[in-house]
């Protein structure tokens, strides 16, 4: 267990190794208008339902912040034993650790395990001095690391005012690109594809009608219309996709799914796919009031063009119906570009405590961030998108 306490005038930190012994309602205060993702019933979900404890590699160290007796802010904390599930890869620095003769495991982890969607990864109540609290928390974290012999503190898809408070304090930048749709104030799914180039315009319309050809209705469900079976069926979907990678891996289990069903059915929204009454097919997104979060693919049948149609076209047509800014598509997979989602910098930080190991990280992480800027130069010229609709 992690040595756990530090104080700076009025305010004090402790760590807690579970979600259960913070009061939901404080915690969520504190998530305001935050994503989905950051909300107590989903981190404790995933305690509850088996995804993360020692097992799994995710030991749960939870950050809290006290004034008095209030809660003035928090962070989702993780003991890592592995780089599996963060989606802000590392295996590299561990390689070059293990050489240099330093134990990069465990490590310490902020964030929402399994989800590589930025968000506030610093909870602070409203009132509070913010900057100050996440420099606080900060310091905590990398002094933490340093008494317990840790080799790093890791705060992956963080905002922008974390970044900057972070740096402060001696945490490293690293530059990531996921692959967004904007919502350009469409108000159907034909306003979507006037949006793209002509060629690309007539190979969405070639793609749809394939699927309708084939008698599939794809539609989506969500809230109060979602059945515990709806979600059964969707962790087989989940399960079979995960099965059938080589290097696939099953973070989520069947009682995660049963969790969601019964606490968090107001933010999940599936989009399924059906032929002749029977489900071959969905995702599991998460939403809320402005934006959609694609997490989870599975397909029981397989049909040319099924996964676009599921995964992009039917989300995003929901997304748009349902008035939302943007539709996140989650890590990897540049073909999302084809599909009219652009590319976008993530950020996440790092605090390396080794003095040697921490230079050659540095010098390593400013070399990418120029590639990574230079990259998204490259794709936004490869844009399948109108001028007038790409990002200025």
């Amino acid at each position: 267990m992690l040595e756990s306490r530090a104080m700076a005038d009025e305010i004090a930190l402790r760590v807690v190794r579970k979600a259960a012994e913070v009061e939901r309602a404080g915690w969520d205060a504190l998530v305001g208008g935050g994503t989905p993702f950051m909300k107590w019933d989903w981190l404790d979900s995933l305690e509850q339902s088996g995804c993360v404890n020692e097992k799994t590699g995710w030991l749960p160290h939870h950050l809290v912040v006290e004034k008095g007796n209030n809660l003035v802010a928090a962070s989702p904390m993780y003991l890592k034993l592995h780089s599996q599930g963060e989606f802000v890869f590392d295996y590299e620095w561990a390689e070059a650790a293990h050489h240099a003769g330093i134990q990069y495991y465990p490590k310490m982890l902020v964030g929402v395990p399994f989800t590589p969607v930025t968000g506030h990864r610093f909870l602070t109540a409203q009132g509070e001095d913010r900057p100050r609290l996440i420099r606080f928390m900060g310091q905590a974290l990398a002094k933490i690391a340093a008494d317990n012999k840790i080799s790093s503190v890791h705060v992956n898809f963080c905002l922008d005012d974390e970044r900057q408070a972070l740096a402060e304090v001696g945490f490293f930048t690293r530059t990531g690109i996921q692959f967004h749709w904007q919502n350009r104030g469409f108000k159907s799914f034909d306003d979507y594809l006037a949006s793209f180039r002509s060629d690309r315009r007539n190979k969405v319309k070639r793609e749809r009608r394939e699927i309708a050809q084939r008698g599939i209705a794809i539609r989506a469900v969500e809230s109060e219309e979602l059945t515990e079976r709806h979600l059964r069926t969707m962790f087989r979907l989940y399960k079979g996709h995960v099965d059938r990678l080589y290097y696939g891996r099953q973070y989520l289990t069947q009682g995660f799914f049963d969790e969601m069903h019964r606490r968090f059915r107001a933010n999940v929204c599936l989009v399924l796919a059906e032929r002749e009454s029977k489900i071959i097919a969905g995702t599991f997104n998460v939403r809320d009031q402005t934006a959609m979060y694609g997490r989870y693919w599975g397909a029981f049948e397989e049909h040319p063009f099924l996964h676009f149609n599921v995964c992009y076209y039917s989300a995003i047509e929901h997304s748009i119906r349902m008035g939302l800014e943007r539709f996140e598509a989650g890590a990897g997979g540049s073909f999302k570009q084809l599909r009219g989602l652009d590319p976008e910098h993530t950020t996440s930080m790092h605090y390396i405590v080794d003095g040697k190991f921490r230079r050659a990280v540095e010098r390593f992480l400013k070399q990418e961030r120029e590639m990574i800027l230079q990259k998204r130069e490259l794709l936004l010229d490869r844009s399948q998108l109108k001028p007038e609709y790409q990002e200025p």
